[in-house]
């Protein structure tokens, strides 16, 4: 991108803002409101999980993200982010990140916004819109996330099946997928597959589940990734996962078919 591509501060772009303290939040929307005239604010929310489910759900173009939230931290949702669009972290002084952020690699403000500061990091983002982040940012990433604790995962998950409350195994579960109500576990009992349906919704079962072994391909789908057959590309927009031993098969979104880029 040259210099003529880099758009006006008026050109209208979603943005997404998350931070766990309202008024620390509101600040950053008042701030950036006035910094860069033409962001959108499409959402702000208020922890990790809400803050991915809403860009999933959104789309924003840049992503202004508290490093220290509960849920999901600012690091891992930009990890799943995975460098689709650009991300600003938003800090505490003092915070151990900061030296790493001071490479240049990240962009960053620190809490309180000072205007200057948050000017300087609008016009950064304004000149790498529509370009792929650098493996070093996803490296940088990856370093960050290690110094963050991640709660364990639970070894088991309680669900309904009728009048019984069954203690599933988190090892022999196969998939998660919701709808309005409820999240449908899909399973393995021993003797073949089963169903339960539990309360919890999936964007809350993201932060408790180990992503190295349960992948998200839907906003609505989450599959352990030993059960995957294959990944089928039914047209250049569509793909659906085919898995070991049955019949289902689970939509992958535009925004998880990098998972699947074979060798």
């Amino acid at each position: 991108m040259n210099s003529t591509d880099i758009p006006s501060p008026t050109d209208r772009v979603t943005v997404l803002v998350a931070d766990d303290e309202e008024a620390p939040r509101a600040q950053l929307v008042a701030a950036l409101r006035e910094a860069w005239p033409g962001a959108c604010i499409v959402a702000e929310a208020a922890n990790g999980v809400d803050a991915w489910d809403a860009f999933l759900e959104h789309e924003p173009q840049v992503c202004f993200l508290d490093i220290r939230m509960p849920g999901l931290s600012g690091i891992e949702v930009a990890r799943r982010i995975d460098g689709q669009v650009p991300v600003v972290f938003v800090t505490a002084y003092g915070d151990h990140a900061l030296a790493a952020f001071d490479a240049g690699a990240v962009d960053y403000v620190m809490k309180p916004v000072d205007a200057a500061r948050l000017t300087q990091a609008v016009q950064r983002v304004r000149g790498r819109l529509g370009q792929p982040a650098g493996p070093d940012v996803q490296a940088l990433l990856a370093q960050l996330a290690g110094q963050l604790r991640r709660p364990a995962t639970p070894p088991v998950i309680q669900a309904s099946v009728g009048k019984e409350v069954r203690l599933i195994r988190v090892e022999d579960i196969v998939y998660f997928e919701s709808d309005a109500r409820y999240t449908r576990v899909a399973y393995d009992d021993g003797s073949g597959a089963a169903e339960a349906l539990i309360r919890t919704p999936l964007k809350e079962l993201l932060a408790q589940l180990d992503p190295a072994q349960f992948w998200q391909v839907h906003r609505s789908v989450i599959v352990n990734h030993r059960h995957i057959a294959s990944a089928v590309r039914v047209d250049e927009g569509s793909m659906h996962l085919t898995l070991r031993g049955r019949p289902e098969r689970l939509p992958v979104s535009r925004h998880f078919q990098g998972l699947f880029k074979g060798q």
